[in-house]
């Protein structure tokens, strides 16, 4: 029981830091940011902040995460099998997709990650978090849609990374070189469509 409510503590204290941190980033971005700012917003010692987050990086693709997790699981429900139209499901999904990774905060810690990746494994977390848990549930949906013959049979985890690729392709560079932003509303349905 001692142990439980050690752990609910430290949970707690976890997700006053993360409420804190996004309070902090919201009013000063994150380029304004600084770990005493958010340390003292979330009134613990900076000892206390680094035993749960080691760089104001790590921290703010956390907050990230936790701010667009019910985008992210609302764009992998797009892939219901019960739909029936597999065409029209992946439709769904792409321009979900497309207005996630676009957002205005997954286009922060995208950018963020091109510049962080390899400090504290950002770049592993967050590829873990994101691409990686999409590419699984997408091939899981590209499986089923191959097994009751919608699609023809082929590797697909494969196909599920090709997919992603062909959505992105009119966006990504543009937005990795900073020529735009990123699609709106308009562009992603031609680009699905």
């Amino acid at each position: 029981k001692k142990e439980r409510n050690l752990r609910t503590r430290s949970e707690a204290k976890r997700q006053a830091i993360l409420d804190a941190a996004a309070a902090v980033f919201r009013e000063s971005g994150f380029e304004g940011s600084t770990m005493a700012d958010i340390h003292e917003h979330a009134g613990c010692s900076k000892p206390t902040l680094y035993s749960y987050f080691e760089s104001k990086e790590e921290l703010f693709f956390e907050v990230v995460i936790a701010a667009t997790e019910a985008e992210f699981q609302a764009t992998h429900a797009a892939l219901d099998p019960a739909l029936g139209d597999i065409t029209q499901a992946l439709q769904r999904f792409g321009e979900r997709l497309l207005a996630l990774l676009y957002s205005p905060q997954v286009r922060s810690v995208r950018r963020l990650l091109m510049s962080e990746a390899g400090r504290a494994q950002l770049g592993l977390k967050c590829y873990e978090l994101g691409p990686l848990r999409s590419e699984t549930e997408v091939a899981a949906f590209l499986q089923q849609a191959m097994d009751s013959g919608q699609l023809r049979q082929a590797d697909p985890r494969l196909a599920a990374r090709q997919l992603k690729a062909l959505l992105e392709a009119e966006w990504q560079t543009r937005f990795l070189l900073q020529v735009c932003e990123g699609p709106g509303p308009d562009d992603i349905s031609a680009s699905v469509g």
